[in-house]
């Protein structure tokens, strides 16, 4: 399905021009894959001054190859963000870069876009010059960044997988991780400390709004709490934060986690981490006790819950017009009014939007 088969008549930035509201958000989209690619799909809607953070500790497909090969950034995420920023989508250079060689030779597997960037990061000796150079080629709408020059390696703390539930294994690689059968427990970086870029830090520090997942939890959401200047950069930044969960959970890496769980997991790797909002789809979390369950596990974040229909109906996958409604909503909403507000989980949603849904807008600088 095409982003234009999810366009609507009207979109959150046209709503702001035509209520004379043309200040555009500086947005900083943190993730990878393709819940990445869902966020900054959605973040289009609403701005065109978006940067998008990318994990780098891919090490499987096209990318594993590339990064063994090569010594350079995995590419894979890096490029699906690129094409979801795109001028056009759907345009030839768009699906060329997502273009995926078949058959059985040196290049099966590999996509177009993952080579056209090693080649640029050789040609230009900088990621950063080459994700400019590439976004330039495909007439993004901002800009995609690394979240650390250093191509890394995820490892994990696993359970179930010994005779003795209690007894951990250590798992390392992204892929090993994200299949794994046992339940993670815990997850770090190799290297421990690694540097962050630049200019993701600087992005953060500038942005008007920060928003992090959905994606792989382990995988491609709490890595960027483990890089030390990110991670500071994410904590000092007065942008508003916005916390998506997933539709679902994944098979292996999270199986069988509730929203609630995904709040607690997080909160265990980056205990001091703070966000203002944390945006659940309605249909996932049923009215009732379990939304008062991801209330309470958001008050360790410090945030504020709200439950809105996020989802493509009958899939676990975002729905770019509706992600970008309910975004719109919860980064616009007057703040000093609404200080310390808790969105109760057994509130409907229709109160929801009633607390969160005025036609008041506010000013971004």
């Amino acid at each position: 399905m095409t982003d234009a088969d999810h366009r609507d008549d009207t979109t959150p930035s046209e709503e702001s021009e035509k209520s004379g509201d043309s200040a555009d958000p500086t947005l900083v989209a943190l993730g990878g894959g393709h819940g990445l690619y869902a966020t900054l799909t959605a973040a289009r809607r609403i701005t065109e001054r978006i940067t998008a953070v990318v994990t780098v500790a891919d090490d499987g497909g096209s990318s594993g190859r590339l990064r063994s090969e090569l010594g350079m950034l995995p590419p894979g995420d890096l490029r699906m963000a690129l094409a979801a920023l795109a001028e056009d989508p759907e345009g030839t250079w768009a699906r060329t870069a997502q273009h995926r060689f078949g058959g059985t030779g040196a290049l099966a597997g590999h996509s177009v876009g993952n080579l056209v960037l090693a080649g640029l990061a050789e040609v230009l000796g900088d990621p950063v010059a080459a994700l400019d150079e590439m976004a330039a080629i495909l007439r993004c709408t901002g800009r995609v960044l690394p979240m650390s020059p250093t191509a890394l390696t995820i490892e994990a703390d696993v359970s179930g997988l010994e005779a003795d539930p209690r007894v951990s294994r250590c798992i390392r690689g992204q892929v090993a991780v994200a299949t794994t059968p046992g339940k993670v427990r815990r997850v770090r970086l190799i290297p421990s400390d690694p540097p962050a870029s630049p200019e993701a830090t600087s992005a953060i520090e500038h942005a008007d709004v920060v928003v992090l997942g959905p994606g792989s939890w382990f995988t491609s959401v709490i890595p960027h709490m483990l890089v030390p200047d990110l991670r500071a950069a994410l904590m000092h930044t007065r942008a508003v934060k916005v916390l998506v969960l997933n539709l679902a959970a994944e098979p292996g890496e999270t199986a069988g986690f509730s929203a609630e769980r995904h709040l607690h997991v997080l909160s265990q790797h980056a205990p001091d981490f703070a966000v203002d909002d944390v945006l659940v789809d309605s249909g996932s979390v049923p009215e009732g006790r379990e939304r008062e369950h991801v209330a309470r596990a958001a008050e360790q974040l410090r945030a504020r819950v709200t439950f809105a229909d996020v989802a493509e109906a009958g899939t676990d996958r975002h729905h770019p017009g509706k992600l970008a409604a309910a975004l719109d909503q919860v980064i616009r909403q007057p703040r000093p009014e609404l200080a310390g507000l808790r969105v109760e989980g057994r509130h409907p949603v229709q109160q929801v939007r009633s607390v969160l849904g005025g036609k008041e807008r506010v000013s971004w600088r």
